[in-house]
This record gives structure tokens, C-alpha cells and sequence, in this order.
């Protein structure tokens, strides 16, 4: 699928953490970004339809991307299902 994005994590954590930590902002804003970026959890509404904004910044530059996307499953403890998208339209996803 063009566009996709698969991120692979090792987490020593019980599939209840995991799902929480996807679900609380707090949580995602601290393991989320990737290496060098800080996070900003604008709105989060962890449910079918709901959506999520959010932002990350490159600590060093200052420079910040925000994006957002809305839940498409969520199985409690078991899996969640969600779109992203930049709002830059240069970057991808």
C-alpha cells in the first residue's frame, strides 16, 4: 500500500499497557516521536470515528509538523486501527 507506515516496537509491557499507551495522550506524546522530536497532543478521541492532532517538533531545529487522522478499530487490548496524515503536503503519508 503506498503511503504505509509500519512502525515495530519491543515493548516489556502487558497488551493492556500497549493499548493505553496508544489511547492516553500523556502516554503517547512521550513514546511516540520519533528519536530527536518532542510531541504535542492536540485532540485525542480514542473512538471509531473519533480523531486525533497531534505535532512534532525536532527538538534541535524548532521545526515542528502537525498531522492527524481518525480511528478506523479498536479492540480492546488486542488492536488498534488508525489513519495519519501530514498536513504539509510534502511530506509523506
Amino acid at each position: 500500500m503506498p503511503n504505509t507506515i509500519r512502525l515495530h516496537r519491543i515493548l516489556a509491557a502487558s497488551p493492556e499497557k500497549v493499548y493505553r499507551a496508544f489511547l492516553e495522550a500523556d502516554a503517547l506524546a512521550k513514546w511516540l516521536p520519533p528519536n530527536g522530536f518532542t510531541c504535542t497532543v492536540h485532540h485525542l478521541e480514542p473512538a471509531v470515528g473519533g480523531t486525533h492532532r497531534m505535532s512534532f517538533r525536532n527538538f534541535t531545529t524548532g521545526n515542528s509538523h502537525s498531522f492527524g487522522g481518525s480511528y478506523l478499530e479498536l479492540v480492546p487490548n488486542e488492536k488498534l486501527r488508525y489513519t495519519d496524515k501530514f498536513d504539509d503536503p510534502n511530506l509523506p503519508g
